[in-house]
């Protein structure tokens, strides 16, 4: 059995210097709930992903993953072995099997918090394979902005290329667009060299359009990705929010010529909620952007049930959860 399988494109990540904040294209922001809601309810069944088809998308979803622990209990071994598997995925045999079994498969980047990152520099060493941090008081970003800058440029300084950051939900519900966008070209100032990418924890931000203008504001001053959440919402990655964000990140690129990238987390757990993104982003942007430089799947658990579904696709049955361990 052979499965066919696109390169990912070599498209560098995007950067982006961000513009002048622009409050009357923030004061026209309009968002139609329930039409957002019809198109993405009509996602799955606009396009079904089917057999050799379907292993071929989950094989680059695998490429999609920031692999991600953000426990409480971590340590640096766990984190070891967790870049252990980003360095191998998937199982060789089932590659093998699959007939993809001399391509290179790695995730994403590894995500982990501060202070774990120079384990997470040092077992990635040679890999190709960066490092993202979270940063800036995660998950509520509510310590002194001073403090939170500092917690950036230490990741940086640490090794990390790319770094998480959250925002102050405060400023969007208040609807204070100047602190926002202060606050994070601030981040973007102390990331230096690194990636920039922008929580902004759309489950507790009100309104869809509250999502939008966010993310229009994230951008303008300078955030690389926009990211749905941080996993420890009560809501966190939905296809509504995600369908609002790509629209603006879409909206920002007509008007500015930059793309900006776009990373939901929390609550991706099987391998057809992959498949549902991976749908999102196909039909709103296009092929291009299914490249980890402008689209990653932010997950700790995502990648057991992919590699199970592969098996399963091999071998016709299923294995125990506890034969993919993570860390």
């Amino acid at each position: 059995m052979s499965v066919t399988v696109k390169g990912i494109d070599a498209l560098e990540a995007p950067y982006n210097p961000g513009i002048p904040l622009d409050l009357d294209w923030i004061a026209g922001v309009q968002v139609n709930r329930s039409a957002v809601e019809r198109r993405t309810a009509s996602l799955p069944a606009r396009r079904s992903v089917k057999q050799e088809w379907q292993a071929a998308w989950l094989l680059r979803a695998v490429q999609l993953i920031d692999l991600t622990t953000l426990n409480g209990d971590d340590t640096p071994g766990r984190v070891r072995r967790l870049c252990a598997k980003a360095r191998q995925p998937v199982r060789q045999e089932i590659l093998d099997a699959l007939g993809v079994g001399h391509l290179p498969l790695k995730v994403a980047a590894v995500c982990t918090w501060p202070a774990l990152v120079p384990p997470a520099v040092e077992a990635l060493k040679g890999s190709g394979i960066p490092v993202a941090a979270v940063a800036a008081g995660f998950p509520a970003g509510l310590s002194p902005l001073a403090q939170r800058v500092d917690e950036v440029r230490a990741c940086v300084a640490a090794g990390a290329d790319e770094i998480d950051i959250v925002i102050s939900r405060r400023h969007v519900l208040t609807g204070d667009w100047r602190a926002l966008y202060d606050e994070v070209q601030a981040f973007k100032e102390a990331c230096g060299g690194a990636h920039l990418k922008a929580i902004i924890a759309a489950g507790e931000l009100g309104t869809l359009r509250n999502v939008y203008r966010a993310s229009l504001v994230c951008m303008m001053a300078g955030a690389d990705f926009v990211k749905t959440s941080t996993g420890k919402e009560t809501v966190n990655a939905t296809l509504p929010i995600g369908l609002v964000m790509v629209r603006a990140m879409r909206d920002y690129m007509e008007r500015t010529g930059y793309r900006v990238g776009f990373k939901p987390a929390g609550g991706i757990r099987q391998a057809k909620d992959a498949l549902n993104w991976m749908i999102l982003m196909k039909e709103e942007l296009g092929d291009a952007w299914l490249t980890p430089a402008l689209f990653r799947l932010g997950a700790s658990g995502l990648l057991t049930d992919i590699e199970r579904q592969l098996e399963h696709h091999v071998t016709g049955r299923y294995s125990a959860a506890h034969r993919h361990p993570m860390g």
